[in-house]
């Protein structure tokens, strides 16, 4: 077993230290969402804190980990007598995002429980975490059957197995923490709920402290054991601070001062729920014991709404989590503290400081993301924190660029007079998109397909290991050989080859690709801002949908990739926002640019289908980079889309008393359908698109008689 990173030497994030230790002291809190870049000792610390947690009690034998002193009495080991038990470290169980369901809740024996009829079960990673942590890594990208069963699990306290005839229940009461980097997607809101703290994380942009987590991310590497025994002392303290504060947690009083500071602070930032409140409370006073008092004050409060509320206060998924300090500190400042002189006096050697002790060493950082925290401040030590750090050297300043650089095209040929960037129009709310056919089964919710998770269409044989039992049709095949089998009990005998694996038919998630006009043709306001009111309103749509969207743009001489496939609408609301407009219109480099997105995304994510949204006048004005005739470039482009099967559709932005159609023209060379602008409000382009099985069905069928 290699040797942990110790907590103590993380360096900076103060919050995120906090947070986690504040779950150690109660962890009634409910747990930690931490949320940051790549690279800010995210898990590093996460997986650090296990090794300061109290040792549990627990049954001896039991696979389910019950306390002596209060057995479960529904366990499936059970039942427990009343002998002592034993004592074993505290566990952090790590959830893969791949993880299958059944090695989340467990798994049963189905040819034990045919063949000799009994229960027998295997326990999950929901039964090794009871009374521990469970861990899960970018908990943003966990398919949504896993989420389902984390929800249930954390909401009942409890793990309940129900399938093919057999019932098992046990306890399942851990603290969740999960680590996700924004950019890619955000969490359903009843997980996020679910968490009690929330912090955000961000690598240091001191150099100094940038330099001592390289220093000691290399010190670790180098002699993991030798650097671990040099913090050992920090982690004990740390560890005893812990105990002493799980102590002192009974005897902290919260005052009517203080849950009147709490309920009105949920009730003046609009949180939905009481969880709020509750967890509020657990987390000021968990802050009280660790500083060492017996009750609780303002400052304990301010710190708790810091902490438990920017998660709880966005409206929808365009609001960036944070909160109001300056509102907070209004309401807060209308309840004074209570009269402190009945507060008694806290230990010599208590530290009213509600901040992790950092030990002496100063700011604290991470082995695998080499990321440090924003309240670094002063020069920190060399080596593992015992020496002083030397004056990071002086860089030079970067050479000034050459001017004999490659000539460039100018300005109006490469994009033209650029227009200002425009606001987008207000979302909206969409009907759902749907690709015609059915689909291999990314996650999702949206269009047919063939899933893990729905309702039952049939049986097959297993291909491979059996994940999902056709009890029916296995019980079928297996009936007509019971006699030549020598069945002689009230056992069912049964052979692998008697097996049936359940096909399932549930939604999928798909890829929604708009190529976009933003050449001098387009850039009316109105018209831009439809577009982009569109594409939110879309965004929107898909993040409740698990989908994801793409915006490629085309202007001047090129087409660009504006918005990578990605399912987080705040990184697509602030592109978007920026998105400029004018120049030429290389419609043909628009279309081998969304071409290049999809070949690529689906070696990528070969399961996920893609619907591509054409939003143009259709006239092409420019071949770019090609050469060439700019329609005939656009013709042949098009037409390499319709041949791989993509589901298109064209939204004609052409106005004016004279019309030429090559918008219509287009979509006849994708294969689609193609609509007015006016078809990008309300429900016009929802409704539209879902059209799309009808015109890709008339094409196939128009193809084929050509053929035949």
């Amino acid at each position: 077993m290699s040797t942990p990173y110790p907590f103590t030497a993380v360096v900076g994030q103060t919050d995120l230290r906090l947070a986690l230790l504040l779950n150690a002291v109660s962890p009634a809190v409910g747990g930690v969402l931490v949320r940051g870049e790549k690279g800010t000792a995210k898990s590093t610390a996460v997986r650090a804190l296990s090794a300061l947690l109290p040792a549990v009690d627990v049954v001896t034998g039991c696979r389910f980990s019950c306390a002596p002193a209060a057995p479960d009495p529904g366990c499936p080991d059970g039942p427990h007598g009343s002998g002592p038990g034993g004592a074993r470290p505290a566990r952090m169980v790590e959830l893969p995002v791949g993880a299958s369901e059944d090695r989340l809740v467990g798994a049963l024996d189905i040819e034990r429980a045919l063949a000799e009829g009994v229960k027998a079960f295997e326990p999950g990673l929901l039964a090794d975490a009871h009374r521990g942590i469970l861990y899960v890594d970018e908990v943003n990208l966990l398919h949504d059957h896993l989420v389902d069963v984390l929800l249930d699990a954390a909401a009942m306290g409890a793990s309940y197995v129900e399938r093919e005839g057999v019932s098992v229940r046990h306890a399942a009461r851990f603290l969740l923490v999960g680590t996700m980097n924004p950019e890619e997607g955000e969490l359903r809101p009843q997980l996020l709920d679910r968490f009690g703290l929330t912090v955000e994380v961000a690598a240091s942009r001191e150099p100094a402290q940038r330099v001592e987590v390289v220093r000691r991310r290399l010190a670790y590497e180098d002699d993991p054991a030798g650097f671990a025994t040099r913090w050992s002392g920090d982690e004990s303290e740390v560890r005893a601070r812990i105990e002493a504060a799980r102590a002192l947690l009974p005897q902290v009083r919260l005052g009517d001062t203080a849950l009147l500071q709490i309920a009105a602070t949920c009730a003046g930032f609009e949180v939905d729920g009481m969880r709020a409140d509750i967890v509020m409370a657990r987390t000021a006073t968990a802050l009280a014991a660790w500083a060492g008092r017996t009750a609780v004050l303002k400052e304990d409060v301010r710190q708790a709404a810091l902490l438990a509320l920017p998660h709880r206060r966005r409206r929808n998924p365009f609001d960036a989590p944070g909160l109001d300090e300056d509102k907070l500190d209004e309401i807060l400042d209308r309840f004074p503290d209570e009269d402190p002189q009945d507060e008694p006096d806290p230990e010599p050697d208590a530290d009213p400081d509600p901040e992790p002790d950092p030990g002496p060493e100063g700011p604290e950082g991470g082995p695998d993301d080499d990321g440090g925290g924003p309240d670094g401040g002063g020069v920190p030590p060399q080596g593992d924190g015992r020496q002083d750090a030397q004056p990071p050297a002086q860089t030079p300043d970067p050479p000034a660029p050459s001017s004999e650089a490659a000539p460039q095209p100018s300005a109006e040929e490469a994009v033209g007079p650029e227009q200002a960037a425009v606001r987008a129009d207000e979302p909206f709310r969409t009907r759902m998109l749907s690709v015609p056919g059915l689909g291999e089964g990314a996650a999702g919710r949206r269009s047919r397909a063939r899933t893990a998770h729905g309702r039952t269409t049939g049986a097959q044989r297993p291909r491979g290991q059996l994940t999902k039992l056709h009890l029916a049709a296995t019980v079928h095949a297996a009936a007509p050989h019971q006699k030549a089998r020598g069945r002689a009990g009230r056992g069912l005998v049964v052979r692998r080859d008697d097996l049936r694996q359940a096909t399932r038919e549930g939604r999928e998630g798909n890829l929604v690709l708009f190529v976009v006009d933003a050449s001098g043709s387009m850039a009316a306001r109105q018209r831009m801002s439809a577009v982009k009111g569109a594409v939110l309103s879309l965004l929107l749509d898909a993040y409740q949908r698990r989908d994801k969207v793409g915006l490629v743009t085309f202007r001047g001489a090129a087409a660009e990739l504006a918005l990578p496939p990605t399912s987080s609408v705040d990184t697509a609301a602030a592109r978007l926002e920026k998105l400029p407009t004018g120049g030429r219109t290389p419609l043909a480099s628009g279309l081998l640019k969304a071409h290049d997105v999809l070949r690529i995304e689906r070696l990528r994510d070969p399961s996920r289908r893609p619907l591509l949204v054409v939003v143009t006048d259709g006239r092409a004005t420019s071949a770019g980079a090609l050469g060439g005739d700019p329609r005939e470039l656009t013709t042949r482009s098009a037409r390499l889309l319709a041949a791989e099967g993509v589901a298109s559709v064209v939204v004609d932005c052409e106005s004016g008393p004279v019309r030429l159609g090559l918008a219509g023209a287009l979509a006849a060379d994708l294969g689609g359908p193609a609509v007015t602008l006016d078809g990008l409000r309300a429900d016009s382009l929802a409704g539209l698109v879902k059209d799309v099985r009808t015109a890709v069905t008339t094409s196939a069928s128009h193809t084929t008689r050509r053929a035949a």
